[in-house]
């Protein structure tokens, strides 16, 4: 049960690969004990990078210890950095590739004639495992513990699907499953589903973090949404393409937000119903 006089609040961690890194800073400040007094974080939702983000601070929220979430991120984010010459060369490589096939057509190699994508995405998963354990959560993650909600798509159906954590057990996979880049990683089978990167999806998922009634929804968000100057050369043009796909998701998961919000000061929702006003505050 809340405490009384507290304030409860659901955070949105949006994807967008290694940029998530600044994800894991804003929730290390956001989880230390001078920013939680007086709050209870009541729900965590993330796609992709920011799955991996929200599951780690959730993780911490659940063992009582919401500190220890900044240590479990720093350590993650340290382990997927290129620290060898070789790693930080091939790195380098990695992002002008990633940019320049925006530009011209480059010759494709499918993850699934790539030994190497199984191998990347078995390494994903034991860097998860060394720093969750999945088993020991799902025993904690009933009554009134907070919500997870990972983003995902279905390959197959086209269905959006966000695992949560108060419907059925957290588990590597699902994450796996919400950070699958469909050039990189082959799709993650998860129950009857198979699964790409939840960026094509809800990124984050906000609809569902409504039913932990939350009175401010804190959304970290990475992908810019102004910019000062016009995009002239490809690689700009690219790079704003990509920011602005890469929020439509979320503007129209906040639009449902601001619309629940419209209603209730209408007085066309009940107030003393399922939804209430919520306060959207964005760290960008």
């Amino acid at each position: 049960m809340t405490e009384p006089g507290r304030l409860r609040v659901a955070i949105a961690c949006q994807g967008g690969g290694s940029h998530t890194a600044f994800t894991a800073g804003v929730l290390t400040r956001l989880l230390g004990a001078e920013e939680l007094a007086g709050v209870e974080v009541v729900g965590l939702s993330g796609t992709s990078g920011g799955a991996v983000c929200a599951l780690l601070a959730w993780s911490a929220l659940l063992e009582g210890d919401p500190a220890a979430a900044g240590g479990r991120l720093e350590a993650f984010w340290a382990d997927n950095s290129a620290t060898t010459p070789l790693e930080q060369l091939v790195n380098a490589w990695v992002m002008w590739a990633a940019r320049l096939e925006n530009l011209v057509v480059l010759p494709a190699v499918s993850p699934y004639d790539n030994p190497a994508s199984a191998q990347a995405l078995a390494e994903f998963r034991a860097m998860l495992e060394r720093r969750v354990d999945f088993d020991r959560l799902a025993g904690l993650a009933g009554g009134s513990a907070p919500m997870l909600l990972l983003g995902a798509v279905d390959v197959l159906s086209g269905d959006f699907r966000a695992f949560n954590s108060r419907r059925e057990p957290i588990t590597a996979d699902m994450v796996l499953a919400s950070a699958a880049i469909p050039n990189l990683f082959r799709a993650v089978r998860v129950g009857d589903g198979t699964f790409w990167d939840g960026l094509f999806s809800q990124n984050p998922p906000v609809r569902e973090l409504v039913d932990t009634r939350p009175d401010e929804l804190w959304v970290i968000q990475i992908n810019s949404s102004r910019r000062e100057g016009e995009p002239r050369t490809m690689v700009e043009i690219a790079d704003r393409r990509n920011e602005l796909s890469g929020n439509l998701s979320l503007h129209q998961e906040l639009g449902f937000i601001e619309k629940v919000d419209q209603l209730l000061e209408e007085g066309r929702l009940a107030a003393d119903g399922r939804y209430q006003q919520i306060v959207v505050r964005l760290s960008s």
